[in-house]
């Protein structure tokens, strides 16, 4: 009995050993090309954020309930340990994060070079570059977009972040709507970049698909360096509309903070 039992461990030890060396090897061929996952999760302050719900209060005791969160995410660049940079195909670099959809948390980058990635970057909103080439230079984006209701209209633009919902606070006491949307307005494009170190190595490899997990702190759109009050935007009372003017740019600033890596998963 005793034998069949040293004999059933011995298996067991050499199969983890065996498959711990795959492990490694597939991890140390750095050939090829690979898949990488971005993976986006809303909250608001320390919390998980959950739609529709109250009790996301700002520094300025305003207490929001939201209902809607969408941004595009664009043009990632990635760069390896080495320096060297990847520039995503432009063609392909166009996503709809959507809090309410099931889709729209996750996006696969596929054909990536292998390698150990220390830093990615992109964009919040579509580049002015991409939106010159016109309507018909847009692609499948554009229907895509016009769907997710992250375009004004083709003359106004895109819309490259939106968050909705309602909100009360000292002088406001009764829930009342809340949008807040920017994009082109006028003369100013409000497209921002955000660029962040990976707190380990992404290692894409043919045999790995990775996963860089962000955290999103939504509180920071209305409540970051620039602190913005609804109630100061509660225009007649019929609700606080920010979809331009002075704010927005401020508001711009503010969405280029909101984001974190928390992880990465090198499975």
């Amino acid at each position: 009995m005793k034998n069949t039992l040293y004999k059933a461990f011995a298996i067991v030890a050499i199969s983890i050993a065996l498959s711990s060396c795959s492990n490694d090897d597939n991890k140390n061929d750095v050939s090829g090309s690979g898949s990488l996952v971005l993976e986006y999760d809303n909250g608001f302050g320390a919390n998980d954020l959950i739609l529709n719900t109250q009790g996301n209060t700002t520094s300025n005791n305003e207490v929001l309930k939201i209902s809607l969160v969408k941004y595009i995410i664009s043009n990632v660049v990635l760069t390896k340990a080495d320096g060297t940079i990847f520039t995503y195909p432009k063609s392909k670099s166009y996503f709809i994060a959507d809090e309410s959809s099931a889709d729209g948390h996750e996006f696969k980058l596929t054909d990536i070079p292998a390698g150990d990635y220390v830093k990615v970057k992109y964009g919040i909103g579509v580049d002015e570059e991409q939106w010159k080439l016109g309507a018909a230079g847009q692609g499948d984006f554009l229907a895509k977009a016009n769907d997710a209701g992250m375009l004004w209209s083709w003359a106004a633009g895109y819309k490259f972040f939106a968050l909705e919902g309602t909100f009360t606070s000292s002088t406001v006491t009764t829930a009342t709507p809340f949008m807040i949307h920017t994009g082109k307005t006028g003369t100013d494009y409000n497209y921002t970049e955000v660029t962040l170190d990976l707190p380990t190595k992404a290692l894409v490899r043919t045999t790995i698909t990775t996963t860089i997990h962000f955290k999103i702190d939504l509180s920071k759109v209305i409540d970051g360096t620039n602190k913005i009050k609804l109630s100061d935007n509660n225009a007649g009372g019929m609700g606080a509309m920010i979809m331009g003017g002075a704010n927005l740019p401020l508001i711009t600033q503010n969405i280029s903070t909101m984001f974190k890596v928390d992880h990465v998963h090198n499975d």
